[in-house]
């Protein structure tokens, strides 16, 4: 299958591009520099000049392609929606897959699945009529896909390492919210990429949570991350109000509560999550 993918040069991008080569597909992927192109073709797939905000260039793309992976994270919801629109108008009846994240439902009170409400903090709160109006194509006769990916691990960490692990190495302690006792609902960065492939398949207006079903709290997350930076473990903790200083308003996405279930993946698409021990991967950096 020809595959056009956004955000191709990035952290989830390039995992996901190297599963769809692995698998056999042929990828194009937008690339906004030349540094951004070098990345995408190392990865494996030709390289589009252009940006999220190129939408005659993202519509040309997904036009030549059976199916898009939007990955890239836009500045706003408008911007968004208009490239995710863009694709979908040139990608016709081929499969769109659109990201999303699991932080949209807020804390989860328990261990729950794509189907419990939207409690989004703010930093994500814009995601929902995107997201909407993506699935409103199953009924003109696309066939939108959202993933929700959990929080990311594994390789760079992206997230982790920047309010976490570097943070600690600066201060001679991991950073905690309050007394950590909330919960992350993890996946790993190539279980993920493994996701956007069975994605392909999925019918029209499927929703899927991608998480690995391993979610363990914030404190030993933390823990876990004061080992591989040298630490030995060594954790300090600090308020919401603080974390909201030094991280923004994504604070509030670290600490939610939440605990997700990979099984509607595993039944629909066969996919399953292979990284099952995030607290061993997050200890070795």
């Amino acid at each position: 299958m020809k595959v056009f993918v956004t955000g191709g040069s990035g952290y989830i991008g390039r995992a996901t591009i190297a599963a769809l080569v692995r698998h056999g597909h042929v990828v194009e992927a937008v690339a906004r520099s030349e540094r951004s192109a070098g990345v995408v073709a190392a990865s494996g797939a030709t390289p589009v000049r252009g940006d999220l905000g190129d939408l005659g260039v993202l519509n040309a793309a997904a036009a030549r392609a059976e199916a898009v992976v939007h990955l890239a994270q836009a500045d706003s919801g408008e911007a968004d929606l208009a490239a995710a629109t863009a694709m979908q108008d040139g990608v016709g009846s081929g499969t769109y897959i659109h990201t999303g994240g699991t932080w949209v439902y807020g804390d989860t009170d328990g261990v729950v699945d794509e189907t419990a409400p939207w409690n989004p903090p703010a930093v994500v709160a814009w995601r929902r009529p995107v997201e909407e109006a993506v699935l409103r194509r199953a009924q003109r006769g696309g066939r939108p896909v959202v993933v929700r990916p959990g929080l990311l691990y594994g390789g760079e960490n992206r997230l982790i390492d920047q309010f976490y692990a570097a943070p600690g190495k600066r201060d001679g302690a991991v950073p905690c919210i309050g007394d950590g006792g909330n919960h992350w609902a993890l996946i790993h960065i190539d279980d993920a990429a493994e996701l956007y492939v069975a994605a392909l398949g999925a019918r029209a207006g499927s929703v899927y949570a991608g998480v690995g079903g391993v979610n363990p709290t914030a404190k030993d997350a933390a823990l876990a991350v004061s080992r591989a930076v040298g630490l030995d473990g060594k954790i300090v903790s600090i308020t919401l109000e603080q974390a909201r200083e030094r991280m923004g308003p994504i604070a509030d996405a670290f600490a939610l509560d939440q605990r997700l279930t990979p099984a509607r993946a595993r039944a629909e698409l066969g996919w399953a999550p292979r990284h099952t021990d995030p607290l061993a991967v997050l200890a070795r950096g």
